[in-house]
């Protein structure tokens, strides 16, 4: 559940020119729009409610620039505690075209805190990221990486995927997606499912949805982190999270939305 939101991720990061290419054009969100969800784990066959988990985006000012400001928090209520303590707030700035300006988390899981960022700068039409990682221990950790591609964050690689035109897209697709945090690059990437319809957990509302899957590689071997839906219209909005954890497997399904952009046209009732 504490990456509920790279979840929602895809990219295509072939640069030339990293900082002209990082960008994107918004057509799928504006200043003042929220996403909440519910989260679920499954004990025994049963599937509980553990927790919330809220995203806001709106348009703020960075180091004296204009720029997008967004962050997401997740939070475990008493039922989670008793087993697995989550409180994790992730926070993203973005240039007005989207790409990446900085990245923080600051997450506690389990009896651990640690705190990850990283700020971009784009030199000679590379992408470098300054990393910073507190660890549990409270030790700070830096390093600098420098990259022809793009590289986003779990948070910026969000936003910038809600504005590509999945009508283009095949199923079996696979699209790459290069994302970092303060400890290392992930060798991820989405493909595409298909569509479907999806009836919300208990409510009658019914979107017709985009499926992707994010697959990660380690040690060798891929493995598939999160199935997602997103409505099949401007907003693209994920509407569930099916997450397989290596302690069991999660759900989140959304809430509440307000200050969207587009009429919800997927919305089937």
């Amino acid at each position: 559940m504490k990456k509920i939101i790279f979840s929602l991720c895809m990219a295509f990061g072939m640069a030339l020119s990293a900082h002209a290419q990082c960008g994107i054009n918004n057509t799928a969100f504006k200043s003042g729009e929220s996403l909440e969800y519910d989260l679920y784990f499954n004990w025994q066959f049963i599937w509980v409610k553990v927790g919330t988990a809220q995203m806001d985006t709106k348009t703020t000012k960075f180091e004296g620039k204009e720029a997008w400001k967004s962050y997401l928090i997740t939070r475990g209520n008493s039922k989670l505690d008793k087993y697995f303590t989550m409180r994790d707030t992730l926070l993203s700035y973005c240039n007005p075209n989207l790409s990446p300006l900085y990245f923080r988390k600051g997450a506690r899981e389990g009896k651990s805190y640690y705190v990850d960022e990283i700020w971009y700068s784009y030199p000679g039409g590379n992408c470098q990221l300054k990393k910073h990682r507190i660890t549990s221990h409270g030790d700070h950790l830096w390093t600098t990486s420098t990259y022809r591609n793009c590289i986003y964050d779990m948070m910026s690689i969000f936003l910038r995927a809600r504005n590509f035109d999945a009508s283009k897209f095949k199923k079996g697709q696979v699209i790459p997606m290069p994302i970092s945090d303060a400890h290392n690059l992930s060798n991820s990437w989405l493909e595409f499912r298909g569509r479907e319809n999806f009836k919300m957990n208990g409510t009658k509302e019914k979107f017709r949805c985009l499926v992707m899957s994010f697959y990660e590689r380690e040690d060798g071997k891929s493995h598939e982190l999160v199935r997602f839906y997103i409505t099949d219209d401007q907003n693209h909005i994920p509407v569930r999270l099916d997450m397989f954890l290596s302690f069991g497997s999660a759900k989140a399904y959304l809430k509440n939305y307000k200050g969207v952009r587009s009429p919800m046209t997927s919305k089937l009732n």
